[in-house]
C-alpha cells in the first residue's frame, strides 16, 4: 500500500534545510542530555546522533548563555537542525532565533503575556524559524486541568489548540504540535482528536517512556498507532538512556509499519515451530549482529529468514532476498522465486553478501 494515500495532510513547514509535513518523510528526532554549556560535550554527542541517522536535534536552553551553544554548533559544521527547548523566559527564545536556531520549542502559555509572545512570534517569523508548541499531561493549565479534572486526551487537545490560538493570533502560522503522554493510550487519543482539528505537522512521542526496553515498548505502541493512521511528521522515543538509543528505536518503530524506504534493512523472520529443522534463532541473531556490524542496516532491503519451505517463500513473498529451511540446508529466493540449495554454515554469509548486491544497485 501507497503509505502517501492514508497519510495526513499538513502544512510542509521548513526546519533549516529540512521539510516536515506534506508528503516528506517522517522525520527521526532526539534530545541531548548534555549540559548545553558544556559546548564540546554537546557537539561529541550531536555528531553521534547524526552518525546514528538523526534528522533534528534538540536542546535545553535555561539562560542565555546556553544560547551561545547554537553558533557554535554551527560553526563546528552540525548539519541537522537544531531546535532550542525554552521555558518561562522569552527572553532566552529571542536570543536563540538572533543566533540562528532552525526552531524554538516554547509552551506560550508560559513565557508571558501577550507582548511577549507576539515579540518571539515577530522575530521568528522575520526569520523564517518555526516554533512548536509542547503540550504534556504535566503542563496543563489550571482552568484546563479543572475543568477535565485529570490529564484526559481532551485536555492535552484544548491546551494544545489554546496555544495554536495564541500564535495565529500573533500572525505566525510555521507551527508544529506535540502532545505527550507517559500513557500511550492518552497520547493516542489526544492526537487523533488534534489532527482533525488543526492543519500543523504534529510531532509524536510517548514522554517519560522508561527504560530502553520498556521504553521502545511504549514508543512503538503509542508512535506506531499514529503512524498505521497517516498521522505524524516527526517522532522522537525518549528512553531513559544514551540519545543514540533513540534513534537505534526510532528506525524500528518505522521500520515496523512498512516505512522502510527511509529507514533501510528490514528483516523479518518466523517463531520456529516443529517444522524448522534448522538452528534458526541462532541464525536470526547472528545475521542482524554481523549486519550491524559491517554498516548495512540502513540498505533498503527485505530480507526474509523463513524456518520451512512449507510457508516461507509464500509468506515472505515481498521480500527481496530470503532463506527457507530444510533439514540441514536451506532454499534461497527472490521475489518469491526459488534460487538454489545452500547448506546451513552458508545462509547468514550468502543473505549478507545479497544484502551488499543491493548496495551496489
Amino acid at each position: 500500500m501507497d503509505y502517501n494515500k492514508i497519510r495526513r495532510n499538513a502544512k510542509e513547514i521548513m526546519i533549516g534545510r529540512r521539510a516536515i509535513g506534506g508528503r516528506k518523510p517522517i522525520a527521526i528526532q532526539s534530545m541531548t542530555n548534555t549540559d548545553t554549556h558544556d559546548k564540546e560535550g554537546t557537539l561529541m554527542q550531536i555528531r553521534s546522533l547524526e552518525a546514528a541517522g538523526c534528522d533534528i536535534v534538540r536542546i535545553t536552553v535555561p539562560d542565555l548563555e546556553a544560547a551561545s551553544t547554537i553558533p557554535f554548533l554551527k560553526e563546528a559544521g552540525v548539519v541537522i537542525p537544531i531546535v532550542a527547548d525554552i521555558h518561562f523566559d522569552y527572553r532566552i527564545a529571542l536570543r536563540c532565533a538572533e543566533v540562528g536556531v532552525d526552531k524554538i520549542r516554547i509552551n506560550p502559555g508560559n513565557i508571558g503575556d501577550e507582548e511577549r509572545v507576539r515579540a518571539v512570534c515577530k522575530i521568528c517569523r522575520e526569520k523564517k524559524i518555526p516554533i512548536r508548541i509542547g503540550v504534556n499531561s504535566g503542563s496543563l493549565e489550571k482552568e484546563i486541568l479543572a475543568r477535565h479534572g485529570s490529564p484526559t486526551p481532551e485536555a492535552l487537545c484544548e491546551s494544545a489548540l489554546y496555544h495554536m490560538t495564541l500564535l495565529e493570533q500573533a500572525d505566525f502560522e510555521d507551527i508544529v504540535i506535540s502532545m505527550k503522554a507517559s500513557n500511550p493510550y492518552h497520547m493516542v487519543r489526544a492526537n487523533r482528536m488534534l489532527a482533525k482539528k488543526c492543519p500543523y505537522p504534529l510531532h509524536l512521542g510517548v514522554t517519560e517512556a522508561g527504560s530502553k526496553e520498556m521504553g521502545s515498548i511504549k514508543s512503538a505502541v503509542g508512535i506506531g498507532s499514529l503512524l498505521v493512521d497517516g498521522i505524524g511528521d516527526t517522532i522522537r522515543v525518549s528512553l531513559t538512556d544514551d540519545p543514540v538509543e533513540e534513534i537505534g528505536a526510532a528506525r524500528k518503530i518505522l521500520r515496523a509499519v512498512g516505512l522502510d524506504g527511509q529507514c533501510g534493512l528490514d528483516l523479518v523472520s518466523c517463531p520456529t515451530c516443529g517444522r524448522t529443522k534448522i538452528d534458526l534463532i541462532s541464525l536470526v541473531a547472528e545475521f542482524e549482529r554481523r549486519a550491524e556490524a559491517e554498516g548495512l542496516m540502513n540498505i533498503p532491503v527485505k530480507v526474509a529468514m523463513m524456518g520451512c519451505v512449507v510457508n516461507g517463500p509464500g509468506e515472505a513473498r515481498e521480500a527481496d532476498v530470503g532463506i527457507a529451511g530444510g533439514k540441514g540446508e536451506a532454499v534461497l529466493f527472490k521475489k518469491g522465486e526459488i534460487i538454489r540449495k545452500i547448506g546451513e554454515d552458508e545462509i547468514v554469509p550468502c543473505l549478507l553478501e545479497e544484502v551488499k548486491a543491493f548496495r551496489k544497485e
